[in-house]
């Protein structure tokens, strides 16, 4: 048989992270449990298993239920490699070393399960609600697998006083602070309209990681239908 598949065969690394293209990741189970964003499994090889990932405590599971940030995720674990992708959307690798990492929870789509999260409400959004507000912080030492919808661009906060569009904000590095800034002469002209007159800005040392998009629309699931959302329920 003739095909044309001769470059399409999978990479290797010794990472246990690992890009095989722009739009599908592939993780090592060397004995390493990650969680994922449930649903991403497009593929596996050897003895893995998959189950629901819990909240981690009443405290995340009320902010998460308050704020509607973060994603369901799912447990990987076993002995063998998973391949995770979300909608073609473009995967970007983060290794933290003892560091932290602040991501829009859409944009989140695994971690090691080693790194702590928590779900934080952006500095000077008392009050306001809004996508984009509440983030996800993960601290530790591992591997985070970023989405962005096309090809996003990193800004050094540090170089200028930076802005942007609140659902455009993939991440942000430690040392950087947030506020909000209303922008009302701008209601007309930026972005898809009024609601990008709500901008976050940016200050410190380090830098956002912007995509050229203002996010894919979320499609509700009840875990009813097919596939691991079926199969893991809520």
């Amino acid at each position: 048989m003739r095909t044309t598949f001769q470059d399409l065969g999978e990479r290797e690394s010794a990472d246990a992270f690992s890009l095989q293209n722009a739009q599908l990741l592939k993780v090592e189970l060397r004995d390493v449990t990650i969680q994922a964003k449930l649903g991403s499994m497009v593929a596996y090889q050897g003895d893995v298993s998959f189950e629901h990932a819990g909240m981690g405590g009443v405290g995340r599971f009320m902010k998460k239920a308050l704020t509607g940030e973060g994603q369901r995720l799912m447990k990987v674990s076993g002995t063998g490699e998973v391949f995770l992708a979300d909608t073609a959307q473009y995967v970007h690798l983060v290794h933290l070393e003892d560091d932290q990492l602040t991501v829009s929870g859409e944009s989140l789509l695994a971690f090691d399960d080693g790194i702590d999260w928590d779900v934080e409400r952006v500095k000077g959004a008392s009050g306001v609600m809004g996508a984009g507000l509440f983030n996800t912080i993960l601290k530790g030492t591992g591997w985070v697998a970023l989405l962005t919808d096309g090809t996003p661009m990193v800004l050094d906060v540090a170089s200028a006083p930076t802005f942007a569009d609140a659902q455009a904000v993939v991440a942000w590095s430690a040392g950087v602070q947030t506020s909000l800034k209303t922008e009302f002469k701008a209601k007309n002209l930026i972005g898809r309209g009024s609601g990008e007159t709500l901008q976050m800005a940016f200050s410190g040392a380090g830098w956002v990681l912007v995509q050229p998009s203002e996010g894919r629309p979320t499609v509700p699931t009840d875990g009813s239908g097919g596939g691991l959302g079926g199969l893991l329920g809520q």
